[in-house]
Protein backbone atom coordinates (compact mmCIF):
# COMPACT_ATOMS: atom_id res chain seq x y z
CA UNK A 1 0.00 0.00 0.00
CA UNK A 2 1.02 3.59 -0.46
CA UNK A 3 1.99 5.35 2.74
CA UNK A 4 -0.42 8.03 3.98
CA UNK A 5 2.20 10.76 3.56
CA UNK A 6 3.46 10.80 -0.02
CA UNK A 7 7.07 11.98 -0.07
CA UNK A 8 8.52 14.15 -2.82
CA UNK A 9 9.15 11.91 -5.83
CA UNK A 10 8.52 8.61 -3.99
CA UNK A 11 10.21 5.47 -5.27
CA UNK A 12 9.32 1.83 -4.99
CA UNK A 13 10.59 -1.54 -6.12
CA UNK A 14 8.78 -4.81 -6.78
CA UNK A 15 10.46 -8.19 -7.34
CA UNK A 16 8.63 -10.44 -9.80
CA UNK A 17 9.09 -14.02 -10.98
CA UNK A 18 8.64 -13.45 -14.72
CA UNK A 19 11.18 -12.00 -17.16
CA UNK A 20 11.21 -8.26 -17.87
CA UNK A 21 10.07 -8.73 -21.47
CA UNK A 22 6.82 -10.44 -20.43
CA UNK A 23 6.14 -7.71 -17.84
CA UNK A 24 6.71 -4.99 -20.45
CA UNK A 25 4.29 -6.74 -22.82
CA UNK A 26 1.56 -6.40 -20.18
CA UNK A 27 1.77 -2.63 -20.68
CA UNK A 28 1.73 -2.74 -24.51
CA UNK A 29 -1.37 -1.06 -25.98
CA UNK A 30 -2.76 -0.30 -22.53
CA UNK A 31 -3.88 3.27 -23.16
CA UNK A 32 -6.93 2.79 -20.94
CA UNK A 33 -8.69 6.06 -20.17
CA UNK A 34 -7.78 8.11 -18.24
CA UNK A 35 -4.19 6.80 -18.64
CA UNK A 36 -1.64 7.20 -21.42
CA UNK A 37 1.16 4.63 -21.50
CA UNK A 38 4.43 5.08 -23.42
CA UNK A 39 7.15 2.43 -23.56
CA UNK A 40 10.79 3.04 -24.44
CA UNK A 41 13.21 0.12 -24.07
CA UNK A 42 12.77 -1.09 -20.47
CA UNK A 43 11.00 2.08 -19.32
CA UNK A 44 7.25 2.58 -19.04
CA UNK A 45 5.84 6.09 -18.63
CA UNK A 46 2.27 6.34 -17.33
CA UNK A 47 0.44 9.65 -17.15
CA UNK A 48 -3.10 10.99 -17.33
CA UNK A 49 -4.70 11.98 -20.63
CA UNK A 50 -5.35 15.65 -21.33
CA UNK A 51 -8.99 15.47 -20.25
CA UNK A 52 -8.10 14.15 -16.77
CA UNK A 53 -4.82 15.96 -16.16
CA UNK A 54 -4.47 19.26 -14.36
CA UNK A 55 -1.54 21.52 -13.53
CA UNK A 56 -0.43 19.31 -10.62
CA UNK A 57 -1.03 15.86 -12.19
CA UNK A 58 1.74 13.36 -11.36
CA UNK A 59 3.37 10.85 -13.68
CA UNK A 60 4.74 7.38 -12.99
CA UNK A 61 7.93 6.09 -14.56
CA UNK A 62 8.78 2.43 -14.12
CA UNK A 63 11.83 0.51 -15.26
CA UNK A 64 11.64 -3.27 -15.60
CA UNK A 65 15.02 -5.01 -15.24
CA UNK A 66 15.94 -8.69 -15.38
CA UNK A 67 17.70 -10.00 -12.26
CA UNK A 68 20.75 -12.26 -12.56
CA UNK A 69 19.25 -14.92 -10.26
CA UNK A 70 16.06 -15.03 -12.36
CA UNK A 71 12.88 -13.03 -12.39
CA UNK A 72 12.73 -9.27 -12.75
CA UNK A 73 12.45 -6.11 -10.71
CA UNK A 74 10.23 -3.10 -11.29
CA UNK A 75 11.73 0.19 -10.15
CA UNK A 76 9.09 2.93 -9.95
CA UNK A 77 9.34 6.69 -9.53
CA UNK A 78 6.45 9.13 -9.09
CA UNK A 79 7.04 12.69 -10.13
CA UNK A 80 5.41 15.84 -11.40
CA UNK A 81 5.12 16.82 -15.02
CA UNK A 82 8.74 17.37 -16.18
CA UNK A 83 7.89 20.84 -17.51
CA UNK A 84 6.41 21.85 -14.15
CA UNK A 85 9.39 20.37 -12.28
CA UNK A 86 11.85 22.29 -14.49
CA UNK A 87 9.88 25.52 -14.06
CA UNK A 88 9.82 25.19 -10.26
CA UNK A 89 13.56 24.47 -10.13
CA UNK A 90 14.28 27.44 -12.40
CA UNK A 91 12.20 29.77 -10.22
CA UNK A 92 13.85 28.47 -7.01
CA UNK A 93 17.29 28.98 -8.58
CA UNK A 94 16.29 32.51 -9.64
CA UNK A 95 15.07 33.42 -6.15
CA UNK A 96 18.28 32.06 -4.58
CA UNK A 97 20.41 33.96 -7.10
CA UNK A 98 18.55 37.22 -6.42
CA UNK A 99 18.90 36.66 -2.66
CA UNK A 100 22.68 36.32 -3.05
CA UNK A 101 22.89 39.37 -5.34
CA UNK A 102 20.92 41.49 -2.86
CA UNK A 103 23.15 40.20 -0.04
CA UNK A 104 26.32 41.20 -1.91
CA UNK A 105 24.76 44.57 -2.70
CA UNK A 106 23.87 45.06 0.99
CA UNK A 107 27.39 44.07 2.07
CA UNK A 108 28.94 46.49 -0.45
CA UNK A 109 26.72 49.34 0.68
CA UNK A 110 27.44 48.56 4.33
CA UNK A 111 31.21 48.50 3.65
CA UNK A 112 30.88 51.91 1.97
CA UNK A 113 28.88 53.29 4.88
CA UNK A 114 25.66 53.63 2.86
CA UNK A 115 22.09 52.65 3.74
CA UNK A 116 21.20 48.97 3.37
CA UNK A 117 17.46 49.12 4.07
CA UNK A 118 16.46 48.53 0.43
CA UNK A 119 18.76 45.53 0.03
CA UNK A 120 17.69 43.95 3.33
CA UNK A 121 14.04 44.50 2.37
CA UNK A 122 14.62 42.83 -1.02
CA UNK A 123 16.36 39.89 0.69
CA UNK A 124 13.34 39.54 3.02
CA UNK A 125 11.07 39.66 -0.05
CA UNK A 126 13.04 36.78 -1.61
CA UNK A 127 12.53 34.73 1.58
CA UNK A 128 8.80 35.45 1.40
CA UNK A 129 8.73 34.43 -2.29
CA UNK A 130 10.51 31.18 -1.40
CA UNK A 131 7.93 30.48 1.33
CA UNK A 132 5.10 31.15 -1.15
CA UNK A 133 6.72 28.73 -3.63
CA UNK A 134 6.98 26.12 -0.89
CA UNK A 135 3.29 26.55 0.01
CA UNK A 136 2.29 26.23 -3.67
CA UNK A 137 4.37 23.07 -3.92
CA UNK A 138 2.64 21.56 -0.88
CA UNK A 139 -0.78 22.49 -2.29
CA UNK A 140 0.16 20.87 -5.61
CA UNK A 141 1.37 17.75 -3.84
CA UNK A 142 -1.95 17.49 -2.01
CA UNK A 143 -3.93 17.99 -5.24
CA UNK A 144 -1.87 15.35 -7.07
CA UNK A 145 -2.03 12.72 -4.30
CA UNK A 146 -5.33 11.07 -5.39
CA UNK A 147 -4.03 10.70 -8.94
CA UNK A 148 -0.80 9.22 -7.59
CA UNK A 149 -2.85 6.50 -5.95
CA UNK A 150 -4.72 5.91 -9.25
CA UNK A 151 -1.42 5.55 -11.14
CA UNK A 152 -0.12 3.10 -8.53
CA UNK A 153 -3.28 0.96 -8.70
CA UNK A 154 -3.20 0.98 -12.52
CA UNK A 155 0.43 -0.17 -12.53
CA UNK A 156 -0.24 -2.94 -9.98
CA UNK A 157 -3.25 -4.17 -11.96
CA UNK A 158 -1.36 -4.34 -15.26
CA UNK A 159 1.81 -5.82 -13.80
CA UNK A 160 -0.39 -8.35 -11.98
CA UNK A 161 1.15 -7.51 -8.60
CA UNK A 162 -0.60 -7.38 -5.23
CA UNK A 163 1.44 -4.70 -3.43
CA UNK A 164 4.76 -2.89 -3.47
CA UNK A 165 7.37 -1.67 -1.02
CA UNK A 166 8.10 2.06 -1.08
CA UNK A 167 11.65 3.28 -0.61
CA UNK A 168 12.47 6.57 1.06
Amino acid sequence: MLPNEIILRPRFQINLKGPAKSILQLFQNEDTPPFVVKISDHHVFIKFNKAESHFWSPQLQIEVVDREEGGSTIYGLFGPNPTLWTFFMFVHFGVATLFIIFGVWAYSNNALGKETDLQIGLMALMVIVWIVLYVFGRIGKRKGKPQMHQLHEFMLRHAKVESSKFLA
